[in-house]
């Protein structure tokens, strides 16, 4: 599989989980300030709600808030009752982005990719098999454009705590990471389930943006604004990106291929992160 180009737009610093089975919170999402909204049919509907909750995340899909290309839908898994169904009905709505969830194996995406066709996909990275397959999955079709990780589910079948640092995945969390970036697909963290620790939050959302990852999931509005925050470039990194576009535009008008800035080269490799900084500033588009 050749490797895939990062999907720049829309941003994933926050992604927002809302059930489908509640329309009230539906119906707040154009107040929200989210990069992403994830309308959720799996873990956030009981069973005998998932036929209605999946009607209402179609006509959901149907008003001009649904049709915009931050909104993804959270499937059932095609092993259970509501799967295949929830996938056709969500075509026939128009979804533009479904994410699949408990994905173990890349052939598991071929079942997906057989029911549904030019929709893009996310994948959930939530059990250990998912983890170790996680670079096979995300290159296993070129309509994959993000892995998101689920830790809720991986520590418990880990065996694992949730504990301040998440030393049990952070494995995990790098290999999906390390998987992610060699597939040249975005990767957004999991979610921070106590809505009640503002520091803890604030400290997860630190941790994975050092980490590198494209933005982090949430459960709650409150926590949008911590988020947004913490997956974007400050003030001097912004300035910073200027000025090595700037230099290298500079230098290749003078015929020569690196430029030096403050006593540090900057090469091509350089500008193609500045220009994503800037994207995430919302200063250019790619």
């Amino acid at each position: 599989m050749t490797k895939q180009t990062p999907d720049l737009n829309p941003l994933k610093r926050s992604v927002l989980y809302v059930p489908a089975s509640n329309s009230r919170a539906l119906s707040k999402i154009t107040a929200l300030d989210a990069d992403c909204y994830i309308i959720d049919l799996e873990d956030a509907v009981a069973p005998d709600a998932k036929e209605e909750a999946r009607q209402s995340a179609c006509d959901f899909l149907k008003t001009d808030q649904g049709r915009k290309d931050n909104i993804i839908v959270r499937t059932n898994a095609l092993e259970t009752d509501w799967g295949k169904q929830d996938l056709i009905s969500l075509a026939s709505a128009g979804v533009k982005t479904v994410l699949l969830p408990k994905v173990g194996h890349a052939d598991d995406i071929k079942g997906y990719a057989d029911i549904i066709s030019d929709i893009n996909i996310w994948v959930m990275i939530e059990t250990p098999l998912g983890v170790l397959n996680a670079y096979k999955i995300a290159t296993a079709s070129e309509r994959i454009k993000c892995l998101v990780m689920g830790t809720s589910d991986l520590v418990k079948d880990l065996r694992a705590k949730h504990v301040p640092g998440r030393l049990p995945v952070l494995y995990s969390l790098s290999h999906s990471l390390l998987a992610a970036r060699a597939a040249g697909v975005d990767i957004i963290d999991s979610v921070y389930l106590d809505l009640h620790d503002n520091d803890g939050f604030a400290a997860t959302c630190k941790q994975a943006a050092e980490m590198g990852f494209d933005g982090k999931s949430v459960i709650h509005p409150k926590q949008i604004d911590v988020a947004n925050e913490f997956f974007s470039p400050g003030a001097e990194e912004i300035e910073m990106a200027h000025k090595m576009i700037e230099a290298h535009e500079h230098a290749l008008k003078k015929g020569e291929g690196v430029a030096v800035l403050d006593g540090k080269l900057v090469e091509n490799l350089h500008v193609e992160d500045a220009k994503r900084i800037l994207n995430i500033a919302g200063l250019i588009t790619r």
